[in-house]
């Protein structure tokens, strides 16, 4: 009787684990696209900086700028420029 009771809380267990897993597949594939944008936004922002360094323009290499850059790219950047120097 008890290892028919553990075989049935195992099964339920496991069905609940395998559609947890499936609800969270969609929004953990966006949080590693995003990850993997503000990745690029890094990289992006350090060649801006050091190329900006000789017009005498940079801007500060943050998470939230990474993310900008990263998602919207050059508008975004043009954007954080104007946040920057105009306000």
């Amino acid at each position: 009787m008890i290892l028919f009771a553990i075989v049935i809380l195992l099964a339920v267990g496991g069905g609940l684990l395998g559609l947890l897993l499936k609800l969270l597949k969609r929004p953990i594939k966006w949080v590693f696209k995003l990850l993997l944008h503000a990745l690029f936004g890094y990289i992006y922002l350090f060649v801006f900086n050091f190329v900006g360094a000789w017009l005498g323009i940079s801007l500060e290499v943050t998470w939230l700028s990474a993310i900008v850059t990263g998602v919207f790219g050059i508008p975004g950047v043009a954007v954080l420029l104007i946040l920057k120097y105009l306000l």
